[in-house]
């Protein structure tokens, strides 16, 4: 059933940060309804690759689970229907740009009031009001201007964007981690609230530590391409038939590590004996670690590190991140119903959660949504 079953959500949202938030209320059991807009989530077109049914990729990656009904809520007829619905629910989610729902009489303290238990979250890029209140926002425009792009990427390649959406995916998880504490409050007290989360505020909360290193010493951080500002050796390195990442984090497993390649003396030695000498003498040290590592395999050498206490991983592609074994064993890749996709990655012990049906086709629930709310096929009209 899942930790949320019996919760009814309305989703208004489309693209990423609001579809991935309620595919993953629903993955623990709420029913989610998509609503479209008459030409459908444009993510529906972001491919190639596209399934059977010509829609993408993209957007299976973030509305299984859901139902789905397309309503035009510029219309009267689309509003009311949207209302109807409300009556029953206990979440609504839209990232419209800020006022759009206000000029369609459906705001926030315009739904408290017709509605009270219903939270309300909405997502944008910037908020409704400051300097760039009401700005339409992007994932990849918010790494630029948030300082992401600024801290990674090398001196040779430049500022280069993140090769995934961080931002929307986190700012997916900002809202859904606001409509869960907005849903306890209001078991708690009976009231509900809005939830608001921005990609603006998401992408400078993600500059950790480097806005606590600037903070702290006036300098702005730079490009260090794989590399950690405060740490060493924390970075990828070449060994003898690819590359692997270290991630050590303490002298004793900088030790470790050192007595695994039969190099004692780079932690008796001055130049590498705490991180502080280490980050002092990086470059040093990658040369001194990657003259050892030629004579390693890569596989073999991150798993005999790791069963010492030493992170260590080979750099994996796509496919052969879900080939491993471990892939498998934490079912983060479900196939069923014609439908494969990533598994759900927040594990509970009595209330599991599990991905559900493949994603909707466009329209596709119009008329078993419509039945349950009480809807014929004649348009409704508005209060």
């Amino acid at each position: 059933m899942g930790a949320l079953a019996g919760v009814r959500v309305v989703d208004l949202s489309r693209v990423l940060a609001g579809p991935l938030c309620t595919q993953i209320l629903a993955d623990h059991g709420a029913d989610v309804i998509k609503v479209e807009p008459p030409k459908g989530d444009e993510t529906r077109t972001l491919g190639p690759p596209f399934d059977d049914n010509g829609d993408a990729a993209y957007f299976a990656a973030v509305n299984r689970g859901k139902r789905a009904l397309s309503l035009d809520l510029s219309k009267p007829e689309g509003r009311a229907v949207l209302e109807k619905l409300l009556e029953n629910a206990d979440v609504l989610v839209e990232n419209f740009l800020p006022g759009t729902m206000e000029r369609w009489g459906m705001g926030y303290e315009t739904l408290a009031k017709r509605f009270p238990r219903l939270v309300y979250c909405t997502i944008t890029g910037f908020g409704a009001d400051g300097p760039l209140g009401g700005l339409p926002g992007d994932d990849a425009v918010l790494q630029a201007m948030c300082g992401i792009m600024s801290i990674n990427g090398s001196e040779e390649s430049g500022p280069m964007r993140m090769g995934v959406p961080i931002v929307d995916y986190l700012t997916g998880y900002t809202a859904l981690t606001g409509i869960l504490m907005a849903l306890y409050v209001r078991e708690r007290t009976g009231k509900a609230q809005k939830v608001e989360a921005t990609l603006f505020d998401t992408a400078l909360s993600l500059l950790v530590p480097h806005a606590a290193n600037w903070l702290a010493s006036d300098r702005a951080p730079g490009l260090l391409g794989s590399a950690h500002p405060n740490i060493s050796p924390y970075d990828k390195f070449r060994a003898g038939n690819g590359e692997l990442f270290l991630g050590v984090l303490n002298d004793g497993q900088f030790k470790r590590l050192c007595e695994h390649i039969s190099r004692q003396d780079l932690f008796d030695g001055p130049l590498f004996k705490s991180n502080a000498t280490r980050l002092a003498n990086r470059d040093a040290l990658r040369a001194e670690l990657e003259k050892a590592f030629a004579a390693f395999e890569v596989e073999s050498l991150c798993k005999d590190l790791m069963a010492r206490g030493v992170p260590a991983g080979p750099v994996h592609n796509v496919p052969q991140a879900f080939a491993q074994p471990h892939a498998a064993h934490r079912q983060m890749l479900v196939e069923h119903d014609g439908y494969r996709g990533v598994g759900v990655p927040l594990k509970l012990s009595a209330t599991p959660g599990r991905a559900g049906r493949r994603p909707p086709r466009f329209d596709e629930h119009a008329a078993e949504i419509r039945a349950q709310a009480g809807i014929g096929d004649q348009p409704v009209l508005s209060k």
